[in-house]
């Protein structure tokens, strides 16, 4: 079987993955911070390593998968003193709303979804060991991690010293010692939520959450660690200062990033209010599209946003669903050729030695698909192996049953591994609907006028569809349309 091969933020390169366990791997993504609704930005990740997994389970591996939510920081603070609601009645309903817009996505659940909420005493420990081993220090009642006591600081980034003072988001406090340490547990503030801990009531700080999560469910050194490129710095980079300082090993073999999701060329984020909820997207868009387009585009390439791409990717779903369909109303009925006198003008000849061609077809479709996967997750490609294939179905002669199953089965076990369900029952979006009815019912005025032998009907029905992006064609299953 040939090597994965994943690109490693921190080497820059792509490297063969070979996990710590022989067959087994651990796989953490940084989840959502719980006080909205999820956004398109948001939704990438979570489909990006959801089919990570799902390949590496394809490829004989058993994953582990974590992905944390942070259900505690200031945004949810804020949010719910704005609605007059307890913090944690806030987290938990947007966690509930997160698995709703994940599960229509057809994200599976991770193996654990740990809340920050419900991990102190594992992160007060973390904070503890860093502090007995002098590479952090308490000032009254905050804990912040010592950058000089680490050479190796911004190496997963590659800033230098002046970069990092530059790109950190540090506030100004004349007690650290140095300017970019950063919070490991900060004091406890009048109606704030807190917890006890050696260095008196407080809350962690954003990064040591997940480096303690991470340790909990993964054990001190992990496979890939995954999340968005936002997050190299600072989150990532202070994980691996503090998990790498608390247990003086690797935190993870592989650092994977997803690119950004950009409006007009910016990056999609809540702070600068150009974010698209996946509740609002899924509302005009069926959640099968949006699962294709955000997989359409090899996941550390940027991916620009508009409804335009998600119309082009619905018709490129679309593509797919009706070569399914097709194939099924084929093998679900006896062959028959087309009766030559009412064959249009220009029908194609039958192809000889189809099932041979259809079988060699799938094979290669198929090895296309795992060296597309395997060259670091490239789903892009992986996509345009399934076209090829559907392709091939489409033009299937009448006995060709048993390959045209074969490759129909193929078809849908590659889609699977992407998350995509081509079955014809999965429902479409409102104007994909309207046009399957439509095509119906023009398919059947055709059909008439043929049975008719009005071939000059046929004729203009079948050239005036071409002419609106529409291609009619006759073949031994009956006619079948696409989108050109």
């Amino acid at each position: 079987m040939p090597q994965i091969k994943i690109y490693n933020t921190m080497s820059g390169m792509k490297e063969d993955f070979v996990p710590i366990t022989p067959n087994k791997v651990g796989l953490y993504c940084c989840g959502p911070t719980t006080y909205n609704y999820i956004h398109l930005g948001n939704a990438r990740p979570l489909v990006v390593f959801d089919t990570v997994r799902r390949y590496l389970e394809h490829r004989g591996y058993e994953v582990t998968f974590v992905q944390n939510f942070t259900d505690v920081d200031d945004k949810i603070i804020q949010k719910a003193a704005a609605e007059g609601i307890a913090p944690h009645i806030l987290s938990k309903r947007y966690m509930e709303e997160y698995f709703i817009d994940a599960e229509a996505l057809n994200v599976r659940r991770a193996t654990f979804h740990p809340p920050v909420s419900e991990h102190m005493d594992d992160i007060i420990r973390f904070i503890q060991i860093l502090t007995d081993k002098n590479r952090a220090y308490e000032v009254e009642g905050d804990v912040y991690y010592s950058i000089a006591g680490d050479p190796e600081y911004g190496k997963l980034s590659k800033r230098s010293r002046d970069d990092l003072m530059a790109g950190a988001r540090v506030d100004i406090d004349e007690r650290k010692r140095d300017a970019a340490d950063f919070a490991l547990w900060k004091s406890a503030k009048p109606g704030e939520p807190s917890w006890d801990s050696p260095w008196g009531k407080g809350r962690p700080g954003w990064h040591i959450e997940c480096s303690a999560m991470a340790a909990k469910y993964l054990g001190e050194s992990f496979d890939i660690h995954g999340g968005g490129h936002d997050l190299i710095f600072p989150h990532h980079e202070n994980e691996i200062a503090q998990s790498e300082a608390c247990f003086e090993k690797p935190m993870a073999r592989y650092w994977m990033h997803n690119g950004f999701i950009t409006v007009n060329q910016e990056k999609m984020s809540k702070s600068l209010g150009n974010f698209f909820l996946v509740r609002e997207i899924t509302d005009k868009f069926h959640p099968q599209i949006v699962r294709f387009y955000l997989l359409s585009t090899h996941y550390r390439s940027q991916l620009d946003f508009d409804d335009e791409k998600l119309t082009v990717a619905a018709k490129g779903l679309d593509r797919l669903k009706t070569a399914v369909r097709l194939a099924k109303e084929a093998l679900s009925r006896p062959s028959a050729p087309v009766p030559a006198d009412r064959a249009d003008s220009g029908t194609p000849p039958e192809p000889s030695g189809a099932p041979n061609v259809l079988e060699t077809a799938i094979q290669t479709a198929q090895a296309q698909f795992e060296a597309a996967m395997d060259d670091d997750f490239n789903t892009a490609l992986a996509i345009a192996a399934l076209f090829d294939l559907a392709r091939e179905l489409n033009g299937a002669p009448a006995d060709a049953a048993g390959a045209l199953d074969a490759g129909l089965r193929a078809l849908l076990a590659m889609a699977e591994i992407l998350g995509l369900d081509l079955d014809e029952n999965t429902p479409a979006g409102a104007e994909d609907r309207l046009a399957d009815t439509l095509m119906e019912f023009i398919i059947q005025l055709r059909q008439d006028a043929r049975a008719r032998k009005d071939y000059q009907t046929s004729d203009i029905i079948r050239d005036g569809l071409k002419e609106r992006g529409v291609l009619l064609e006759d073949t031994p299953q009956g006619a079948q349309w696409r989108r050109l």
